[in-house]
């Protein structure tokens, strides 16, 4: 998870990471019922039917053109939105929170036709996420994209069998 301002040495990085990777991925991302599938099965989650938090997944799917061009045509953004529960496995999570997410709770929003999902409070789980969901087509040519789903697959030990599978 991108959390400060890019300098171009960071971009040169990615830059190189895209072009050594490029050609080795394929398109393997998952749906967003795929998504909230594992996490309920990781995490205790309790389902948020406030509309305001809702909002929030909508509008950034429907404000950044990346997100609103995976729109089916004609479909309104649909919107699924969990708090993950300091318990089990989420117990980690909030053990590691960043100093800027420290005490606050962890939101998941998922939005239902593109996949797009974001987390306030954990940047560890957000990268889990990026990991496990993978890359639709036109993901694959974003330098960014590419860099950091390598760097997150890294994190968690999940690039030789990403690799493995695109042979």
């Amino acid at each position: 998870m991108l959390m400060k301002e890019p300098t171009s040495e960071m971009v040169e990085e990615w830059k190189a990471i895209y072009v050594k990777y490029k050609a080795k991925l394929y398109p393997n991302k998952k749906t967003a019922l795929e998504i909230i599938e594992y996490l309920k099965q990781k995490y205790t989650l309790t389902e948020q039917a406030k509309e305001e938090l809702k909002r929030v997944v909508v509008d950034n799917v429907i404000i950044n053109k990346c997100y609103s061009n995976k729109l089916p045509n004609s479909k309104m953004p649909v919107a699924k939105v969990f708090y993950v529960e300091n318990m089990g496995l989420g117990k980690r999570l909030y053990e590691k929170q960043d100093d800027v997410f420290k005490e606050n709770k962890i939101i998941v929003g998922v939005e239902l036709e593109t996949a797009f999902f974001m987390v306030e409070g954990s940047s560890m789980l957000w990268d889990e996420l990026f990991a496990f969901r993978g890359l639709d087509e036109g993901d694959l040519n974003n330098f960014y994209l590419v860099a950091e789903y390598i760097t997150c697959l890294k994190k968690f030990d999940m690039l030789d069998s990403v690799l493995a599978q695109a042979k």
